[in-house]
């Protein structure tokens, strides 16, 4: 599901279950992520995909990347992978207004 900046914030500030995921590259997430987050490098072709399907499946996934193109792909992925919760951050980190961790 996409949801716009403040939906995708609040939503995730209400959600005991929330668990954010950073789908960039470990340059771009070294360089400044959203505190709290998981890499998880959408390029890392099967290896990502392993390392979705080992995510628990009861969680609320809040997804994001730099415009919001590879969190939107890995948010369809998922709900094919069969998660219930996954959350797009449209317009990606450029957008963000909220917390920086560098």
């Amino acid at each position: 599901m996409n949801l716009l900046q403040d939906d995708w914030a609040e939503e995730l500030k209400a959600d005991p279950n929330a668990i954010i995921l950073d789908v960039r590259t470990e340059e771009e997430y070294n360089e400044a992520h959203i505190p709290n987050s998981i890499l998880l490098d959408y390029y890392r072709g099967q290896d990502f995909i392993d390392d979705l399907n080992e995510l628990d499946r009861d969680k609320s996934y809040y997804v994001y990347c730099r415009t919001g193109n590879r969190s939107g792909q890995t948010c369809a992925i998922m709900n094919q992978l069969g998660f219930e919760n996954a959350y797009n951050l449209v317009g990606g980190i450029e957008q963000w207004e909220g917390e920086i961790e560098s």
